[in-house]
């Protein structure tokens, strides 16, 4: 293995940052773990324990069956979320049709249940969570060049971003727009804005796997549902609509599928827009969409680089694996990293 100077890839990395006109970001859930909030096996465990009666009944069923499917590793809340929507799917909700013993009536009990746990077990470490690491880096991302629109992809359904927006001061645009219920509206994401508009200096958030604050609307009159937005929730109890997080096969496969087609849209058409320098932390390569988006594009737009941040050395590893071909792609992890497609370790000399 080829040993790699830790201070001149820094260099290289402070130099990208600074000269960089277009530079985008993509932050998984190793950037809110980071900030307190639980990872996915911790979230896991702990829906499990606050869910009762039937839900939990329903949930332990599930799970066991997902680890038959899946033993390789840990079955964990988003591989439940996805089969207990499968068996909502498969049953059209019924309490006469089952799975293992599961009604759609009880699977859909389950899907509300646990995504109500994980608003509030995330809710309630988000407000003690500090803001300042988050306002800082958008305190310095909104002062980078004016040219190009700043755009954020997220798979995080936490509100952190959204608060240290707001606390400080920093317009934003989500895709949704309206007072009383914003509403989702494609068109707004699809927009390019133009030099001159106000709106090109706003900062673009896209939350790929839903927000705690997004529900489901169904409507009469179209027969159909659509996500609304929420702001402040004060009780989450009081709320009838389902909330849309992690909306598993929904977010591809059926007539729910916006706004998550469309953001998926608009990463693709981001980058292969030209020169850009794409910074993705706290993502694991976990989600196969979200993988075939980046790495086709890399293939596709040789002006597009990627730089990605690894919380543990096995998955610099993994990657290299898989992607060692691209030269686009550098990444970092605590003891070792890719860069020009070689997997090296770091060398600190301290005397350059």
């Amino acid at each position: 293995m080829i040993e790699i100077d830790v201070l001149r890839e820094i260099r290289e990395l402070k130099s990208h940052l600074s000269y960089s006109k277009n530079i985008g970001f993509f932050f998984g859930a190793g950037t809110s773990c980071a900030l307190g909030i639980p990872d996915i096996s911790r979230l896991t465990n702990e829906v499990e324990a606050a869910l009762k009666g039937k839900p939990a009944e329903a949930f332990g069923i599930i799970k066991k069956d997902m680890k038959s499917m899946i033993p390789e590793r840990d079955v964990n809340i988003e591989d439940i979320l996805n089969q207990v929507r499968r068996i909502r799917e498969l049953t059209k909700e019924s309490d006469d049709k089952q799975y293992l013993g599961v009604t759609g009536k009880d699977a859909t009990a389950v899907d509300v249940e646990i995504c109500k746990s994980i608003y509030k077990i995330i809710n309630a470490k988000e407000v003690v969570a500090s803001l300042a690491p988050t306002k800082r880096f958008f305190a310095w991302y909104n002062l980078l060049n004016r040219d190009f629109t700043k755009e954020v992809f997220t798979t995080n359904y936490d509100l952190i971003i959204e608060k240290a927006l707001e606390a400080s001061e920093i317009p934003y645009f989500d895709g949704f727009v309206g007072s009383y219920e914003p509403f989702f509206w494609q068109e707004s994401v699809d927009h390019q804005a133009q030099h001159g508009d106000l709106t090109k200096n706003w900062i673009r958030l896209w939350k790929i796997h839903g927000s705690l604050n997004w529900f489901w609307r169904y409507s009469e009159t179209t027969m159909s549902y659509r996500i609304i937005r929420i702001g402040n929730i004060l009780n989450v109890e009081e709320i009838k609509n389902e909330l849309v997080i992690y909306p598993s096969k929904d977010k591809y496969d059926t007539s729910r599928k916006q706004p998550f087609i469309a953001y998926f849209d608009r990463m693709r058409d981001y980058l292969l827009s030209g020169e850009l320098l794409f910074v993705v932390s706290g993502y694991s390569f976990s989600d196969r969409h979200i993988n075939e988006v980046i790495l086709n594009c890399m293939r596709q737009n040789n002006r597009l680089f990627v730089i990605v941040f690894f919380y543990k050395d096995v998955d610099v590893e993994n990657l290299h694996k898989l992607y060692s071909p691209y030269l686009n792609l550098n990444v970092f992890g605590p003891t070792r990293a890719i860069i020009n497609g070689e997997l090296g370790q770091w060398n600190f000399n301290r005397e350059a």
